[in-house]
């Protein structure tokens, strides 16, 4: 006798149109990619535009005399750099602290910056501080302050040799205080049961943070009347450190929220719009140093530059401005931005001291602008390929945990 065993019937199909799979979100890394070579570019525009403000002619204006123009063109950004860096590096940070993760040993956090940072400088320093300066000892103690990255405390010599890296002495000081920072935010929040208690611990830290320059900067100003060219004052980190406070804050506001609370695109639009304006009114206002725009212009600029940020990564799904920001040619500046910030100067110089950008004043002004551009970005790039990328392969060095990796080579046969 035989049995037979039948399966069961597979469901009836109803006719509900199946739902088309959403594509996939661009890569948040492009994003960011994207951000960084918009704002090295506009580094490089404010920083011809300041090259030929100080050379004017007359020096009566600047060299867009469209007003309107002109507080375009001269945006400052650095302040976006300090928010992305802070933004990034706390994450980590954020995430032990809230939902306690593990982060990694401070030893190889700062060798992976390092690893980052100075090579690309330290070559770049000692070859324009060579060409500056072809007989020793030459101005051997503006050399020391830029391998120590302590220019910014040198009021004479903070924009010596390549001026705008007087921004990595900030970078590096902010390297050294997450490192202790970090960890005492963790170890603060531990004890505490619930969650939102300890995303208040880190809210609160961030807030008193950024509201500290905000002090210093009003006390200096109005207390003390220090004039704005006294550079120590108001580039150091007691007065700077607000940008990366806000990237701090942001940070925590990202693993606080998660998945909940995106943006839809409505809102992301107005919060975009509302920071590209107050941005942009800040840099209209600001005309004169004296200004309270100017004054309190960075940190202020920070809280701005945060909004932008949080409103582009922080969204339900990825629009026009996403994919404005993935283009291939924006996405490879910004690969590149950090060679770009560090060569566009000297580069820019060395073409104004030969005679090969166009004379100082309002005419000269959008030509020089494509001719630096079109020379210190494949410059960046080739930087890139032949200094950075191979000094970044060191990282892989030491694993996770701050040990060094061991390399086997793999069996190419088992016994």
């Amino acid at each position: 006798m035989s049995t037979v065993s039948t399966a069961p019937a597979p469901p009836a199909r109803t006719s509900r149109p199946r739902k088309r799979p959403e594509k996939p979100a661009r890569d948040r890394n492009g994003e960011i990619q994207g951000f960084r070579g918009l704002a090295a570019l506009s580094t490089v525009v404010f920083h011809v535009w300041q090259q030929y403000f100080t050379y004017d002619r007359d020096g009566s204006h600047p060299p867009v005399g469209n007003r309107y123009a002109n507080a375009l063109v001269s945006l400052e950004v650095i302040d976006f750099f300090f928010v992305l860096s802070a933004y990034l590096l706390t994450l980590s940070y954020a995430k032990a602290a809230i939902d306690g993760s593990s982060t990694r040993p401070a030893r190889t956090f700062l060798f992976r910056r390092a690893v980052r940072i100075v090579p690309l400088y330290f070559l770049a320093v000692a070859l324009i501080w060579a060409t500056r300066n072809p007989t020793l000892p030459g101005e051997w103690t503006d050399l020391v302050r830029h391998l120590t990255f302590t220019q910014v405390f040198d009021k004479e010599q903070i924009f010596y040799t390549i001026g705008p890296t007087w921004s990595l002495s900030l970078e590096i000081m902010f390297y050294f205080a997450l490192v202790v920072l970090g960890p005492l935010a963790a170890r603060a929040a531990r004890p505490l049961s619930r969650r939102s208690s300890r995303v208040a611990v880190c809210a609160v830290g961030c807030a008193l943070l950024y509201i500290g320059p905000f002090i210093w900067i009003a006390v200096a100003r109005y207390g003390f009347h220090v004039p704005h060219t006294e550079w120590p004052v108001y580039f150091g980190p007691q007065a700077r450190f607000g940008g990366f406070a806000a990237g701090m804050g942001l940070a925590v506001a990202a693993v606080a929220l998660g998945d909940r609370g995106k943006l839809g695109p409505r809102a992301a639009l107005t919060l975009r719009l509302a920071a590209v304006a107050g941005l942009y009114t800040l840099s209209l206002t600001g005309e004169n140093a004296e200004d309270p725009a100017t004054t309190f212009y960075h940190p202020l600029a920070a809280l701005l530059w945060t909004v932008l940020l949080f409103s582009t990564v922080h969204v339900e799904r990825h629009g026009r401005w996403s994919a404005w920001l993935t283009t291939r040619w924006l996405t490879m500046v910004g690969l590149a931005s950090y060679s770009l910030f560090v060569w566009h100067e000297p580069i820019m110089l060395a073409l104004y001291r030969g005679g090969l950008l166009p004379p100082s004043g309002q005419g000269g002004f959008p030509l020089a602008v494509v001719v630096v551009l079109a020379v210190a970005v494949p410059v960046a790039l080739l930087s890139y390929w032949a200094i950075e990328y191979p000094a970044s392969l060191l990282a892989r060095l030491k694993d996770s945990r701050g040990r060094p990796r061991e390399f086997y080579p793999e069996a190419t046969a088992r016994t």
